[in-house]
């Protein structure tokens, strides 16, 4: 669904736009779907990238029985952002995707 995926775009730009930082930039593209971040700029010694990525499956399932959807999203970035900084990492950006049947 164009219209929706362009609804979506134009509501969360502002909000992204917000959480921009130091070496990392907008993608630029018509969809947004790169994430940029120039480790460089950020003047680390001897950087290692560490990723994480998580699941909606779980989180939907426990938010259909409690009829909640509020709270399915930071519970997918804090997930992430807890496994990077489990390993001692700091978490650089995040990369979302929305999808709706």
């Amino acid at each position: 669904d164009l219209s929706m995926e362009q609804a979506i775009s134009t509501s969360i730009r502002p909000l992204m736009q917000k959480t921009l930082r130091e070496g990392c930039e907008e993608d630029g593209g018509p969809h947004g779907l790169a994430g940029l971040c120039n480790i460089s700029a950020l003047n680390y010694k001897e950087p290692t990238l560490v990723s994480s990525t998580n699941g909606v499956g779980t989180k939907l399932k426990v938010a259909m029985v409690m009829e909640r959807f509020d709270t399915v999203g930071a519970d997918l970035v804090a997930l992430c952002a807890n496994d990077i900084a489990a390993r001692g990492a700091e978490p650089l950006f995040l990369m979302a995707n929305f999808s709706a049947p």
